[in-house]
């Protein structure tokens, strides 16, 4: 129907938001089926560089899937990271790599980090807190190689003061120990 419906386009005029919106659909759904070869075929056939980025960035904003999120993270930011506004690119950028962390993480335990996917340190906070030592050693790593010549609102520095300040406290006492007496 989608193609079908793209075949018209070319035969009769629509309007730029319909045009928005047929994609938008498109591309949603070719996602949703998993399909991303389908679904970068079908941006790299958007004509307008305009249009094509009102397309991916309100498919990003309909919080997708995992692998979704990621492949729109990851488009955007590498055709349009000069269009986007700071602030825009910094919450793409984190989406892209708070997604990359999850990917790492065990599958089934995925779904209950899913909501920090665009707060990747927050989402380190709360492995630490869930005491995932060995979850925390990959995201870490991940981080590191990710982080690497990116601005996203956090750095290498953060990770470590988060790490040093949940480190200090597991080795703090909550009371003082007694000696015995004779």
């Amino acid at each position: 129907d989608y193609e079908l419906c793209e075949e018209w386009r070319h035969l009769y005029p629509v309007s730029r938001e319909d045009l928005i919106s047929l994609h938008c659909e498109h591309l949603l759904h070719l996602l949703e089926m998993g399909d991303m070869e389908k679904a970068l075929q079908l941006l790299q056939r958007i004509e307008d560089p305009g249009i094509c980025l009102a397309i991916s960035e309100q498919s990003l904003d309909q919080h997708l899937n995992l692998a979704a999120s990621h492949f729109l993270a990851d488009y955007l930011t590498s055709h349009f990271y000069g269009d986007l506004t700071t602030a825009r690119r910094n919450e793409i950028q984190a989406l892209y790599i708070g997604s990359k962390v999850l990917l790492t993480l065990p599958e089934l335990s995925r779904v209950n980090y899913v909501h920090l996917s665009s707060r990747p340190l927050l989402m380190l906070e709360q492995l630490l807190m869930n005491m995932k030592v060995d979850w925390v050693a990959v995201a870490v790593q991940t981080l590191d190689q990710l982080l690497t010549g990116q601005e996203i609102g956090f750095t290498l520095e953060d990770i470590d003061n988060l790490l040093s300040k949940y480190a200090e406290k597991a080795l703090s006492f909550p009371f003082a120990l007694k000696e015995k007496r004779s």
